[in-house]
């Protein structure tokens, strides 16, 4: 099979996939012939996105518009995707939120949320996608999103770190519940990636990353989405339970840039 149709008969589910990261997957998984049901929380976004990429890819996608930690919405991810497709070869965990706060004023609604999102969206995606395809008995890709976060202290993020770094731990963990059925599970910890949500919360963000960067730049949602996809095509037969990082050398080095240092409480 050529690399430019490598998923070609594949159904992928994408959660958080209406921006970002999670978008350029998407639109990476179309564009090598897969499959996919997309979701994201944002009604408007999400519509949007299914608009564009329906031009581009006819017939080879639907979208599920809810919260991505929702056992309902789990549960109709994987149904659409066997409804309209006929099952599901690949599930990505991409779905996520961000909170700073100081350790010792963070609130209990905070913390909540990243970890139903985050921690138990994630979780049973992935329990529902391996289900599926333990029953389908052709194997499978399940692909986590962490950060570089996850990895390494960060001022007023010790909550959201810790949901990142929980992810890396169950894609090792569950090397051993889905190996018998040909389930590869992996994650992949971007660091600084440039995105409208990004620019959004910090206008300097692009500068202030490419000045403590090895590599002398922040990631663009490309830069993630290709090694993603190859975690996730036949390349990567034999990998499993591990966590890539694409950070353009910054875990090595790990200077913060002079926004992080004055983050304050707001959100």
């Amino acid at each position: 099979m050529s690399n430019y149709k490598r998923f070609e008969g594949k159904t992928a589910v994408v959660t958080g996939a209406a921006a970002g990261i999670g978008l350029e997957i998407t639109r990476q998984l179309l564009q090598g012939g897969a499959q996919v049901i997309m979701n994201d929380i944002d009604r408007k976004a999400a519509r949007e996105c299914m608009r564009q990429l329906t031009e581009e890819f006819p017939g080879m996608i639907d979208v599920v518009i809810g919260d991505a930690s929702s056992e309902d919405i789990i549960a109709g991810l994987i149904e659409s995707a066997v409804t309209h497709f006929g099952g599901v070869d690949i599930a990505i965990a991409n779905a996520g939120i961000t909170y700073f706060g100081d350790f010792f004023e963070f609130n209990r609604s905070d913390f909540a949320e990243m970890i139903d999102l985050n921690l138990k969206g994630s979780f049973f995606l992935a329990q529902a996608a391996a289900r599926q395809m333990r029953s389908q008995g052709r194997g499978g890709r399940i692909l986590f999103t962490s950060s570089v976060m996850g990895m390494r202290a960060a001022s007023e993020l010790t909550a959201y770190a810790m949901t990142k770094a929980a992810l890396s731990m169950m894609a090792r963990n569950l090397v051993m519940e889905l190996s018998p059925f040909g389930i590869n599970v992996n994650c992949i910890a971007p660091g600084a990636t440039l995105t409208s949500r990004t620019v959004l919360e910090t206008p300097d963000y692009a500068r202030n990353w490419s000045e403590v960067i090895p590599l002398g730049k922040s990631a663009i949602p490309e830069d993630i989405a290709a090694p993603a996809l190859f975690l996730l095509s036949e390349a990567a037969n034999h990998i499993t339970g591990q966590t890539l990082i694409i950070d353009g050398g910054w875990t090595s080095v790990s200077p913060l840039p002079e926004s992080m240092k004055r983050k304050t409480n707001a959100k």
